[in-house]
């Protein structure tokens, strides 16, 4: 019984390593097609998200038959928890590399107002949070995981200042109204990934540390109700 548990486990962490490596692609490659009007990579980042839906599945039903086969308990139950959990967020990151490349398509014959915005940097930024926190996750690396907090803040500032740089677009030229209107979107997509990395980030403690991280200022000096 012991051996075919860790069989499994092991396979486990294999399949999700996978995951991480092909939603790492995808999130690289959208940024690319976001920033070289020659490069695109439109159609290889949806197309790979068929693969990470399979892969999502597969996951899910890896650890629902770990739970209900082995009852794992300590570290192993906290691994398969996790799991489950950064599953779900690598799954949202390549709809969003989906989402990313479906919106710079859109703006293809405006790409010049990306340059004009800091959608570049705040893309630059969150690509780094999506590689750190898989690379974390990979790694077991807690102490590379925290860094990824503060990042995120760096990207809410972005997206606020992207917002208004892209009203003032839209305000001086109505023309680029409906391409201003895509990149506004595009801007909150890339905030979400960003949130998804940090998302990513807190489960990595929560494995290596034991340490439930989420919302935990929000909750700080939170009581329930009784």
């Amino acid at each position: 019984m012991e051996r075919h548990f860790e069989k499994e486990f092991d396979e486990l962490k294999m399949t999700i390593n996978k995951m991480a490596s092909i939603v790492d692609e995808q999130v690289d490659n959208s940024f690319k097609d976001m920033e070289d009007a020659g490069v695109k990579l439109y159609k290889e980042v949806k197309q790979r998200d068929r693969e990470v839906d399979a892969y999502d599945n597969l996951i899910m039903a890896q650890c629902e038959n770990l739970l209900a086969l082995y009852q794992p308990v300590a570290t192993d139950l906290r691994f398969i928890l996790t799991a489950i959990k950064i599953d779900s967020q690598l799954e949202r990151c390549g709809d969003i590399a989906v989402n990313i490349v479906q919106r710079v398509k859109k703006t293809d014959s405006s790409r010049e107002l990306i340059s004009q915005t800091d959608l570049p940097e705040m893309g630059r930024t969150a690509r780094l949070m999506v590689k750190d926190a898989i690379t974390a996750f990979i790694n077991r690396d807690s102490e590379l995981a925290k860094t990824i907090w503060a990042k995120d803040e760096i990207v809410d500032s972005l997206n606020k200042k992207v917002f208004n740089q892209l009203v003032e677009v839209i305000k001086s030229n109505p023309e680029n109204t409906e391409a201003g209107a895509h990149l506004i979107v595009l801007s909150r997509q890339i905030e979400r990934l960003a949130d998804h990395a940090t998302n990513i980030a807190e489960d990595v403690v929560f494995l290596i540390e034991n340490e439930i991280v989420s919302h935990k200022k929000k909750l700080q000096n939170y009581k329930l109700p009784e």
